[in-house]
């Protein structure tokens, strides 16, 4: 089961990175085309799309890796059980608001492709397929999420605080 959960958040994270690569590809294609008077309709439009979908479809990843935005000081300051309860406590309500989080992805998709939505820029492309790439990434995540409740849970070994963060708090 490791594996094949390792092997999600992995292959989420290569497509966020196939995403980045898009993203300067369209960027550069807009700065050559400013340079050569050569208007290509939808370009921002489709960067946009693309950081999105390279800022959720990494969420799971990072998560894994532990580079998630955390806020140690209070948890450095309590005893080792009232701070196992409280990293529980924490680790549960992220993985119940990740839940929500891609709930609400998919229903948004499903909503986009009931009203026919497309955007207003002069691309006019069909709003379900960009968000599709944000419903994927919410829905890994939530993944990532349930499974970091589970190894708190089963009781994960005791981190050791990392040198670069607490240097930084």
């Amino acid at each position: 089961m490791r594996k094949a959960l390792d092997l999600l958040y992995n292959s989420a994270a290569a497509l966020a990175a196939l995403c980045m690569a898009g993203l300067l590809l369209m960027v550069l294609l807009s700065i050559v085309g400013r340079q050569l008077h050569i208007n290509v309709p939808g370009l921002d439009a489709y960067a946009g799309y693309l950081m999105a979908g390279c800022g959720f479809l990494a969420l799971a990843h990072t998560l894994k890796r532990g580079e998630h935005i955390r806020v140690t000081l209070v948890m450095q300051s309590l005893r080792p059980t009232a701070r196992r309860w409280l990293e529980r406590w924490a680790v549960s309500a992220a993985a119940l608001l990740a839940l929500l989080f891609a709930y609400y992805s998919v229903r948004l998709v499903m909503q986009s492709i009931e009203f026919h939505d497309i955007s207003t820029g002069n691309d006019a492309t069909p709003l379900w397929i960009p968000q599709l790439a944000m419903a994927a990434g919410a829905i890994v995540f939530a993944i990532a999420a349930i499974d970091e409740v589970v190894i708190e849970w089963k009781g994960r070994a005791e981190r050791a605080p990392d040198a670069e963060a607490v240097r930084y708090e």
